[in-house]
Protein backbone atom coordinates (compact mmCIF):
# COMPACT_ATOMS: atom_id res chain seq x y z
CA UNK A 1 0.00 0.00 0.00
CA UNK A 2 1.26 3.45 -0.91
CA UNK A 3 1.29 6.43 1.42
CA UNK A 4 -0.60 8.36 -1.24
CA UNK A 5 -3.54 5.93 -1.17
CA UNK A 6 -4.34 6.54 2.48
CA UNK A 7 -2.47 9.57 3.90
CA UNK A 8 -3.12 10.03 7.60
CA UNK A 9 -5.09 13.13 8.58
CA UNK A 10 -3.52 15.46 11.13
CA UNK A 11 -4.93 14.57 14.53
CA UNK A 12 -2.72 16.68 16.77
CA UNK A 13 -2.35 20.45 16.84
CA UNK A 14 1.42 20.07 17.22
CA UNK A 15 1.86 17.15 14.84
CA UNK A 16 5.15 16.91 12.98
CA UNK A 17 4.91 18.59 9.57
CA UNK A 18 4.89 15.97 6.83
CA UNK A 19 7.31 18.05 4.75
CA UNK A 20 9.85 17.86 7.59
CA UNK A 21 9.36 14.11 7.83
CA UNK A 22 9.91 13.75 4.08
CA UNK A 23 13.06 15.87 3.97
CA UNK A 24 14.53 14.18 7.04
CA UNK A 25 13.90 10.82 5.43
CA UNK A 26 15.54 11.85 2.15
CA UNK A 27 18.57 13.25 4.00
CA UNK A 28 19.06 9.93 5.81
CA UNK A 29 18.79 8.08 2.51
CA UNK A 30 21.35 10.36 0.88
CA UNK A 31 23.72 9.82 3.77
CA UNK A 32 23.37 6.10 4.36
CA UNK A 33 21.17 4.43 1.77
CA UNK A 34 18.10 2.30 2.39
CA UNK A 35 19.35 0.74 5.62
CA UNK A 36 19.76 4.16 7.22
CA UNK A 37 16.06 4.95 7.01
CA UNK A 38 14.02 3.95 10.05
CA UNK A 39 11.22 5.60 11.96
CA UNK A 40 13.50 5.90 14.95
CA UNK A 41 16.24 7.60 12.88
CA UNK A 42 13.79 10.13 11.44
CA UNK A 43 12.38 10.82 14.89
CA UNK A 44 15.87 11.41 16.27
CA UNK A 45 16.66 13.78 13.42
CA UNK A 46 13.47 15.74 14.14
CA UNK A 47 14.04 15.55 17.90
CA UNK A 48 10.66 13.96 18.58
CA UNK A 49 9.56 10.66 20.10
CA UNK A 50 9.16 7.82 17.56
CA UNK A 51 5.52 7.50 18.61
CA UNK A 52 4.93 11.05 17.38
CA UNK A 53 5.62 9.96 13.80
CA UNK A 54 2.80 7.44 13.86
CA UNK A 55 0.35 10.33 13.76
CA UNK A 56 1.63 11.05 10.22
CA UNK A 57 2.97 7.77 8.81
CA UNK A 58 2.21 4.09 9.21
CA UNK A 59 5.55 2.48 8.43
CA UNK A 60 8.99 2.94 6.91
CA UNK A 61 7.38 2.32 3.50
CA UNK A 62 5.53 5.61 3.91
CA UNK A 63 8.89 7.28 4.55
CA UNK A 64 10.23 5.89 1.28
CA UNK A 65 7.21 7.27 -0.60
CA UNK A 66 7.52 10.71 1.00
CA UNK A 67 11.28 10.99 0.55
CA UNK A 68 11.13 9.92 -3.09
CA UNK A 69 8.50 12.49 -4.01
CA UNK A 70 9.92 15.32 -1.91
CA UNK A 71 13.39 14.94 -3.40
CA UNK A 72 12.02 15.11 -6.95
CA UNK A 73 9.96 18.18 -6.07
CA UNK A 74 13.00 19.92 -4.59
CA UNK A 75 15.10 19.38 -7.73
CA UNK A 76 15.19 22.76 -9.47
CA UNK A 77 16.58 21.33 -12.71
CA UNK A 78 13.69 18.86 -12.98
CA UNK A 79 11.17 21.59 -12.10
CA UNK A 80 12.61 23.83 -14.82
CA UNK A 81 12.54 20.99 -17.35
CA UNK A 82 8.91 20.23 -16.53
CA UNK A 83 7.91 23.74 -17.56
CA UNK A 84 10.38 24.62 -20.28
CA UNK A 85 11.97 21.57 -21.93
CA UNK A 86 11.35 19.01 -24.63
CA UNK A 87 11.09 15.32 -23.82
CA UNK A 88 14.78 14.51 -24.24
CA UNK A 89 15.84 17.34 -21.91
CA UNK A 90 13.22 16.37 -19.34
CA UNK A 91 14.35 12.76 -19.28
CA UNK A 92 18.00 13.80 -19.04
CA UNK A 93 17.18 16.03 -16.06
CA UNK A 94 15.39 13.07 -14.45
CA UNK A 95 18.39 10.81 -15.14
CA UNK A 96 20.73 13.29 -13.45
CA UNK A 97 18.36 13.49 -10.50
CA UNK A 98 18.43 9.72 -10.06
CA UNK A 99 22.22 9.57 -10.34
CA UNK A 100 22.48 12.19 -7.58
CA UNK A 101 20.14 10.16 -5.33
CA UNK A 102 21.12 6.55 -5.97
CA UNK A 103 18.63 5.19 -3.44
CA UNK A 104 15.72 6.56 -5.51
CA UNK A 105 16.20 3.89 -8.19
CA UNK A 106 16.05 1.18 -5.53
CA UNK A 107 12.88 2.61 -4.01
CA UNK A 108 11.17 2.85 -7.40
CA UNK A 109 11.79 -0.86 -8.03
CA UNK A 110 10.00 -1.65 -4.76
CA UNK A 111 7.19 0.93 -4.79
CA UNK A 112 5.68 2.56 -7.89
CA UNK A 113 5.91 6.33 -7.29
CA UNK A 114 2.49 7.95 -6.99
CA UNK A 115 3.20 11.19 -5.15
CA UNK A 116 2.16 14.55 -6.62
CA UNK A 117 5.59 15.42 -7.99
CA UNK A 118 5.99 12.08 -9.71
CA UNK A 119 2.48 12.37 -11.11
CA UNK A 120 3.41 15.78 -12.58
CA UNK A 121 6.43 14.18 -14.21
CA UNK A 122 4.30 11.36 -15.63
CA UNK A 123 1.65 13.82 -16.83
CA UNK A 124 4.20 15.98 -18.63
CA UNK A 125 5.75 12.94 -20.28
CA UNK A 126 2.33 11.85 -21.51
CA UNK A 127 1.57 15.35 -22.81
CA UNK A 128 4.81 15.46 -24.79
CA UNK A 129 4.29 11.96 -26.16
CA UNK A 130 0.72 12.82 -27.18
CA UNK A 131 2.10 15.86 -28.99
CA UNK A 132 4.57 13.51 -30.71
CA UNK A 133 1.61 11.32 -31.73
CA UNK A 134 3.03 8.25 -30.07
CA UNK A 135 0.78 5.24 -30.64
CA UNK A 136 0.79 4.34 -26.94
CA UNK A 137 1.82 7.38 -24.87
CA UNK A 138 1.66 5.55 -21.53
CA UNK A 139 3.63 2.58 -22.83
CA UNK A 140 6.21 4.94 -24.33
CA UNK A 141 6.44 6.83 -21.03
CA UNK A 142 7.11 3.57 -19.19
CA UNK A 143 9.76 2.58 -21.72
CA UNK A 144 11.54 5.92 -21.37
CA UNK A 145 11.29 5.88 -17.58
CA UNK A 146 12.58 2.32 -17.35
CA UNK A 147 15.50 3.18 -19.63
CA UNK A 148 16.43 6.18 -17.49
CA UNK A 149 16.00 4.34 -14.19
CA UNK A 150 18.08 1.39 -15.42
CA UNK A 151 20.77 3.70 -16.80
CA UNK A 152 20.97 5.66 -13.56
CA UNK A 153 21.22 2.42 -11.57
CA UNK A 154 24.23 1.21 -13.55
CA UNK A 155 26.00 4.56 -13.96
CA UNK A 156 28.16 4.15 -10.82
CA UNK A 157 29.54 0.89 -12.26
CA UNK A 158 30.37 2.32 -15.69
CA UNK A 159 33.97 3.20 -14.79
CA UNK A 160 34.56 -0.26 -13.31
CA UNK A 161 33.09 -1.88 -16.43
CA UNK A 162 35.65 -0.10 -18.58
CA UNK A 163 38.50 -1.48 -16.44
CA UNK A 164 37.16 -5.01 -16.21
CA UNK A 165 38.92 -7.59 -18.38
CA UNK A 166 37.06 -9.61 -21.02
CA UNK A 167 38.13 -13.15 -21.91
CA UNK A 168 38.56 -13.18 -25.72
CA UNK A 169 38.27 -16.97 -25.87
CA UNK A 170 34.64 -16.63 -24.73
CA UNK A 171 33.63 -13.29 -26.27
CA UNK A 172 36.11 -12.35 -29.02
CA UNK A 173 34.06 -9.55 -30.61
CA UNK A 174 33.17 -8.02 -27.27
CA UNK A 175 36.79 -8.26 -26.07
CA UNK A 176 38.09 -6.47 -29.17
CA UNK A 177 35.49 -3.70 -29.03
CA UNK A 178 35.83 -3.35 -25.27
CA UNK A 179 39.61 -2.88 -25.59
CA UNK A 180 39.07 -0.03 -28.05
CA UNK A 181 36.98 2.01 -25.60
CA UNK A 182 38.87 5.01 -24.25
CA UNK A 183 36.27 6.41 -21.87
CA UNK A 184 33.15 5.46 -19.96
CA UNK A 185 30.77 8.36 -20.57
CA UNK A 186 27.52 7.10 -19.09
CA UNK A 187 25.61 10.32 -19.80
CA UNK A 188 26.65 10.30 -23.45
CA UNK A 189 25.28 6.77 -23.72
CA UNK A 190 22.02 7.84 -22.08
CA UNK A 191 21.62 10.77 -24.49
CA UNK A 192 22.15 8.46 -27.46
CA UNK A 193 19.61 6.00 -26.07
CA UNK A 194 17.03 8.71 -25.41
CA UNK A 195 17.47 10.08 -28.93
CA UNK A 196 16.86 6.65 -30.42
CA UNK A 197 13.84 5.88 -28.23
CA UNK A 198 12.16 9.23 -28.72
CA UNK A 199 12.73 9.04 -32.47
CA UNK A 200 11.05 5.61 -32.45
CA UNK A 201 7.96 6.95 -30.64
CA UNK A 202 7.68 10.25 -32.55
CA UNK A 203 5.06 9.93 -35.32
CA UNK A 204 4.94 13.61 -36.33
CA UNK A 205 7.28 13.20 -39.30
Amino acid sequence: MSYWEHPKPVQRKRAVAITKVARSASALLDEGGLRALTLRAVAARLDVAPASLYSRVSSVDDLFDLALDAELGDDLAVSHALDNSELDELMLAYYRHLVAHRWACQVITMRPPRGPNYLRLSERMCELLIDARAEDPVGAAYALSNFVIGSASTTPASVHELRASVDPSIAPHYARLHAQRQEADAEKTVIAGLTALISHFDRTD
